[in-house]
């Protein structure tokens, strides 16, 4: 199945992706992104919250989905892994571009533009469907439905 993210989601790994979205809110978790690989055997998910995430967070909501999967969905699956984004959290949604305003992201294209898939530079957010990005001092855009990934630069 491969790599999922909130804009190519749909059928039962929609539902998937919304109980478990619900869920870790309500939690007080936000959730980053889920990976579905290996035939949907492995389930890859990554958790955030605003003063981050340790070990005992992983450990908690790995307990409360394991236990939702198995009641509210009999989801099949072998192994469950939870973890925090990491430095370079990836960004997934609308609001995710709009929260790391002035931040320094990498983002690739499926189409080129300008000869190119991927550019660094500062975000500027996104207004009508459309990313403003600083690259090399000059503003440009991309439309979100060009965009194949994109992740947060560390900070070190």
């Amino acid at each position: 199945m491969g790599h999922r993210g909130p804009f190519f989601i749909c059928g039962e790994d929609m539902e998937l992706y919304s109980l478990l979205e619900s869920t870790l809110d309500g939690l007080g978790y936000e959730m980053v992104d889920l990976e579905i690989s290996n035939r949907g055997k492995l389930l890859r998910l990554f958790i955030d919250k605003p003063d981050g995430i340790n070990v005992e967070d992983c450990v908690l909501v790995s307990n409360h989905i394991s236990r939702l999967l198995a009641v509210e969905m009999d989801f099949d699956y072998d192994r469950l892994e939870v973890s925090s984004p990491g430095l370079d959290r990836p960004i997934k949604k609308i609001s995710d571009f709009q929260r790391f305003k002035g931040e320094t992201a990498i983002v690739k294209l499926r189409i080129p533009s300008q000869g190119r898939k991927k550019f660094e530079g500062i975000l500027h957010g996104v207004a009508d469907g459309v990313l403003q990005i600083e690259v090399d001092g000059k503003l440009m855009q991309f439309e979100i439905t060009n965009i194949d990934k994109a992740r947060l630069v560390p900070k070190f």
